[in-house]
């Protein structure tokens, strides 16, 4: 048996460019792991078997279409061996919430199945398989902090000072990233700024917001903190403000909606301030869940004990 820990992600600058004739946008995302985080366990199977226990399995899908089962299957077939592995996934990273818990949990699924069946895959080729699982993998194999380029899959690792504390707040049901990524279009669109990669500007990584980590600084990062798909989930889900009030003026240093949400992101002081801020976005009845966290951490790794 194979135990792999993975990281969930929030992005701490979210930066979206022009829509390109291929449908992507370019992105200037700033990734950081934080401390919640699935465990995927592999053991031998027949097949590629799928279970899930944890707050959100029921909205968990348990076929070919979860990422992890397909990373099983890619790892396999790039080595020309059948992929038997019956996987489990404790499932801790809110389902569709713009925490890349889908993709944790391929990246996961990558990292068991290779140390499951012997193989010991190169970094590089693990890496190469998680860019094609999905945009968001190879950045939970590697975690810390990284700036992500492209569709987000070409990494470059930061540097970064300390640790970072965090309180998630967790909203009923999700949001399709894609659709967030419409109305982010329409919105610009409507605004006149055109949304095409000949109208809208190559985003690049946040000097301040790069000092700030270097530095360890949370009051420099809180002011940092930036989200061009912000604007386009409040619009889909407009509840979502209320919740980033709440965290606000419960202390919270900064607020913002991680990734495509709708979970929301607060960044505190400290350990103490984020144990306040968790009770009172629970109180205010804003949202379903409240994490607490920290953050930077390593990325999907094989768990010793």
């Amino acid at each position: 048996m194979i135990k792999v820990r993975v990281p969930a992600k929030v992005n701490v600058q979210l930066g979206v460019g022009g829509l390109r004739a291929d449908g992507f946008h370019d992105l200037a995302n700033v990734f950081f792991a934080v401390a919640l985080g699935d465990e995927v366990t592999a053991r031998h199977g027949e097949g590629v078997t799928l279970t899930c226990t944890g707050p959100d399995a029921a909205a968990v899908p348990l076929d070919d279409s979860n990422l992890a089962a397909r990373a099983a299957r890619l790892l396999a077939a790039h080595h020309g061996i059948e992929p038997n592995v019956a996987l489990h996934i404790d499932k801790a990273i809110p389902v569709a919430g713009g925490m890349a818990g889908g993709s944790a949990d391929g990246a996961a699924a990558l990292v068991a199945c290779d140390a499951l069946w012997g193989l010991d895959t190169p970094a590089g080729v693990l890496n190469v398989l998680a860019a094609e699982l999905g945009s968001d993998v190879p950045f939970a194999l590697l975690g810390g902090v990284a700036l992500g380029r492209g569709r987000g899959e070409i990494l470059a690792p930061l540097p970064v000072t300390g640790t970072f504390h965090w309180v998630f707040a967790v909203a009923d049901g999700g949001l399709s990233t894609p659709a967030v990524f419409r109305e982010c279009d329409r919105l610009r669109i409507e605004a006149g700024t055109g949304c095409t990669e000949a109208e809208v500007a190559t985003p690049d990584a946040d000097p301040a917001l790069l000092d700030a980590l270097a530095a360890g600084d949370p009051v420099m990062l809180a002011k940092a903190l930036t989200n061009d798909l912000q604007a386009a989930a409040v619009s889909l889900r407009p509840s979502l403000a209320d919740t980033l009030r709440a965290g606000t003026e419960a202390g919270a240093l900064a607020a913002l909606v991680s990734g495509s949400g709708p979970t929301t992101a607060f960044l505190v002081a400290d350990a103490v301030t984020a144990e306040a801020v968790a009770a009172a976005l629970l109180a205010s009845g804003t949202c379903r869940a409240a994490h607490v966290t920290y953050g930077p951490v390593p990325g999907a790794a094989v768990q010793t004990s």
